[in-house]
């Protein structure tokens, strides 16, 4: 593992809130970028239940068709909404997607961006959360939208 991979250690993020530790990771002091980083995916705000990225597709990103590969949208609003359940943690506990529906609205491409993803905590339950994101392109029209479900446990 690379050190710019390595988490912090695990006791210490096990006493931290949810949103204490996206804030480390956004900050850069977690020592943890993961998979976003890969694909050009960066914070932008967290706050409790609300969590947003923002990211450029590029041509790199393309499908064959012409546009953006729609697992791009994908995999940006599946982190805004996972996160803002992340959000919501209290230290010890940890959460799985149960279920994520994304619908595309329109076409993206590299002209889009910036793209901006928002996740919004509609219901954090004892054992369950429910999630909406949205996926705006530059001029704020709406490319895709999504829901999850997340399991949330004790760790």
């Amino acid at each position: 593992m690379s050190e710019a991979t390595t988490l912090a250690a695990p006791a210490t993020v096990a006493a931290m809130t949810g949103l204490e530790q996206l804030r480390a990771i956004f900050d850069g002091s977690a020592g943890y970028r993961g998979m976003p980083h890969f694909i050009g995916i960066e914070p932008v705000s967290a706050e409790e239940g609300h969590v947003v990225f923002q990211g450029m597709p590029t041509k790199d990103h393309y499908n064959p068709l012409g546009s953006v590969h729609g697992g791009y949208a994908a995999t940006i609003l599946d982190t805004a909404m996972g996160c803002s359940v992340h959000s919501m943690l209290k230290p010890g506990q940890g959460f799985t997607t149960l279920e994520l529906k994304i619908a595309y609205h329109r076409a993206v491409s590299d002209k889009s961006g910036p793209l901006r993803a928002e996740g919004r905590v509609l219901s954090f339950g004892r054992r369950a959360a429910f999630v909406e994101g949205r996926l705006v392109d530059k001029d704020g029209k709406l490319c895709a939208s999504g829901t999850t479900t997340c399991l949330v446990f004790d760790l």
